[in-house]
């Protein structure tokens, strides 16, 4: 399509599923119980209304979101969840269950980019971190069945157990036999502990926090924690808690490398941790985040990408490549970001 010269990958656009998605995909079994999104009225009362008149008409079927691609300018896309995010976003939750509200989503996902456009779009899959098995069990279907293109997790914590225990390394290593990443990206307003929400009861506030700051933690966590060190093929994207803090914060991590090494805590890194995610780590750039032009300065370009965040009420569509494109940056920077870190990062 190229718009301005530049082809461009939008790295975690969104879906917005339908009310009765599960009602209508999930197992028989959990039919009873199926989870149920808010109904569409609930937009009447937002400003969003207006942006996604068309869109909310429709109920958001196949052919907006081919339209919404088209407004922004985008060749190809990677759709992450809106409704599913929260689904398995409980701190315990029954094993079965969650992985049955997967496995219904990715089904209707699959169906809903065959009717759209699977040559422009892919699916990140859903897979509950509440029983290790079935999110390597999904994995393995969703990739090689239904075509996904990456695997969408919450950057929280689920049942105490952090990203890097032993317990997940069979998701990590189906990860990366499968060649592809796992995308970090949080939601606010959940079940679920997040940095700031635990004394922000406005979400509004506390959104400023869980976004960028789980990610953090969660960067902190497979680096400091050796998943990468264990899985070196392993891609691991943080999405939309902006990119700011990636130059801070692998500073950080990397002082604490060589300050903790003489007490013996270090010895399962055989390199900085700024050196696990130069080879290993992507970090999503927000529309309209000039702080990028500090970022690629201290740290480089090689490991950004970007998002329209379509359809969510921050996004900046149907402007938000137009926003990007004006961003202080060289043209060789934007297109390693709108593109080519992208193709890297899902392996399109």
């Amino acid at each position: 399509m190229a718009k301005n010269g530049f082809k461009l990958i939008d790295a975690e656009m969104h879906v917005m599923e339908p009310v009765d998605l599960w009602q209508r995909y999930i197992d028989p079994e959990f039919k009873a119980r199926a989870p149920r999104r808010l109904d569409e009225r609930r937009w009447d009362i937002r400003t969003l209304a207006e942006r996604y008149g068309e869109e909310i008409a429709r109920h958001f079927d196949p052919g907006t979101q081919v339209r919404a691609m088209d407004k922004e300018g985008l060749d190809l896309a990677i759709l992450f969840p809106t409704s599913a995010m929260y689904v398995t976003a409980f701190t315990r939750m029954d094993p079965h269950f969650a992985a049955a509200a997967c496995r219904a989503y990715n089904d209707w996902l699959h169906d809903y980019i065959g009717a759209a456009d699977p040559k422009r779009m892919f699916g990140a899959a859903a897979v509950s971190p509440h029983e290790v098995e079935s999110a390597v069990g999904e994995t393995r279907r969703a990739v090689t069945q239904l075509g996904m293109k990456a695997v969408f997790l919450r950057p929280n914590i689920y049942n105490e157990r952090p990203w890097h225990d032993g317990y997940y390394d069979p998701l990590w290593a189906a990860c990366q036999e499968l060649n592809v990443p796992v995308g970090f990206h949080e939601t606010t307003g959940s079940r679920m502990k997040a940095a700031g929400a635990d004394r922000f009861k406005n979400l509004g506030i506390a959104h400023i926090a869980t976004h960028s700051m789980e990610q953090m933690l969660a960067c902190m966590d497979v680096i400091m924690g050796g998943v990468m060190e264990r899985f070196p093929r392993l891609r691991f994207a943080f999405l939309e808690g902006q990119c700011g803090w990636l130059p801070f914060w692998l500073g950080r991590m990397d002082e604490h490398y060589e300050w903790r090494a003489p007490y013996g805590e270090m010895t399962h890194l055989a390199m900085p941790p700024s050196e696990y995610f130069r080879r290993q780590g992507y970090c999503a750039v927000e529309c309209d985040e000039e702080f990028v032009a500090h970022v690629v300065d201290a740290f480089g370009d090689d490991n950004l990408v970007t998002t329209t965040d379509y359809p969510h009420g921050d996004s900046k569509y149907p402007n938000a490549m137009d926003r990007f494109l004006a961003l202080p940056l060289s043209d060789r920077s934007k297109q390693k970001i709108l593109w080519d870190n992208a193709l890297r990062l899902y392996a399109l």
